[in-house]
């Protein structure tokens, strides 16, 4: 399990975690905000951020979240290590990105300054160009289906950066296999550590269905130790697992590895109805939910409309911000 306090910055391993409505508790409370575009910054637009590390100074309280965000030390690549209460520290942040930004705490759940887009964040955000750069698709390739996101999310990504009271990208929780990140290793023929991909949880299965296993997910009930989730939607991959991190170097071969063997989805987003302890080694029970005929109809015609309607926002953007 991994806790990362500062979104786009290395985290740490967890034995044991407190999993809430939020994620993991601790979990990305941290931001860096860009502040040419006025916006919370990324390592798909930022890999650099990549590049350091972050830890809290002292034991998580359980009351930690918006609002109320503990001092985390960050580590930088020349070994500087720096306090968030350290004026110097957005210094050292803008030295390393070659821009200027700021480490920002996640504000009280009300307060959605921090996460709301502006103008030309939300043309970047839809525009096909843009998306083309994320996700590392050539000219010639098909962007990835971001119709596979739930509607209610989609809509929260036009508007904002991050779901507000959180700095997560699209859930609280991300749960990945141990088989899909084999799958990965064997396309490229080489290893893969499962850092690149950033999840907060990663299981092993005993007797996985298929080397991509949690594929086939969507919809399901997840119980990990004391803990209940909802499965949301697969996780589209941009083109984060390729960049360069302690320890990692560059390398482009698992973008096109997780294009040509899963589709551009490795790993699950949930939501969690059931708040709790998770440990490592506790159980782990998936409860798949089979479709009727009507429902999956209805399904995929949502999908459709979903398709529609986002090649129709990304035309636009293109058209008129070109």
């Amino acid at each position: 399990m991994w806790r990362h306090p500062v979104k786009s910055l290395g985290g740490v391993t967890v034995d044991e975690t407190h999993i809430g409505p939020r994620g993991v508790l601790g979990d990305r409370l941290w931001a860096v905000r860009d502040l040419e575009r006025d916006i919370t910054a990324s390592a798909r637009r930022i890999p650099l951020l990549l590049t350091a590390t972050a830890r809290y100074v002292d034991p998580l309280p359980p009351d930690a979240g918006p609002g109320n965000v503990p001092e985390v030390e960050i580590t930088f690549p020349d070994g500087t290590v720096l306090s968030s209460r350290d004026p110097a520290v957005h210094t050292k942040l803008s030295e390393l990105v070659d821009r200027e930004v700021r480490l920002t705490a996640l504000p009280p759940a009300e307060d959605t300054s921090l996460h709301r887009m502006r103008l030309h964040n939300r043309k970047d955000a839809v525009a096909s160009a843009q998306l083309r750069a994320d996700f590392g698709v050539t000219e010639g390739e098909k962007l990835p289906d971001l119709a596979k996101f739930p509607m209610g999310e989609l809509l929260k990504l036009g508007r904002y950066s991050t779901p507000p009271g959180m700095f997560v990208d699209l859930a609280p929780v991300h749960i990945m296999t141990a088989t899909s990140v084999a799958a990965i290793a064997d396309e490229i023929g080489d290893d893969v550590d499962v850092r690149r991909f950033r999840p907060n949880v990663l299981i092993t299965l005993g007797d996985p269905e298929g080397d991509l296993p949690e594929s086939s997910w969507v919809g399901a009930e997840a119980r990990i130790g004391d803990v209940g989730l909802d499965v949301i939607s697969q996780t589209v991959r941009c083109v984060v697992p390729s960049r360069a991190q302690p320890g990692l170097e560059v390398d482009r071969r698992i973008t096109r590895a997780v294009a040509g063997r899963a589709q551009r989805c490795l790993g699950v987003y949930c939501t969690v109805p059931q708040p709790g302890m998770v440990r490592v080694g506790d159980d782990v029970d998936i409860r798949t939910a089979s479709a009727s005929r009507p429902r999956k109809l209805l399904d995929d015609a949502t999908m459709s409309a979903k398709r529609f309607t986002l090649g129709l926002a990304t035309a636009a953007a293109d058209r008129i911000f070109r």
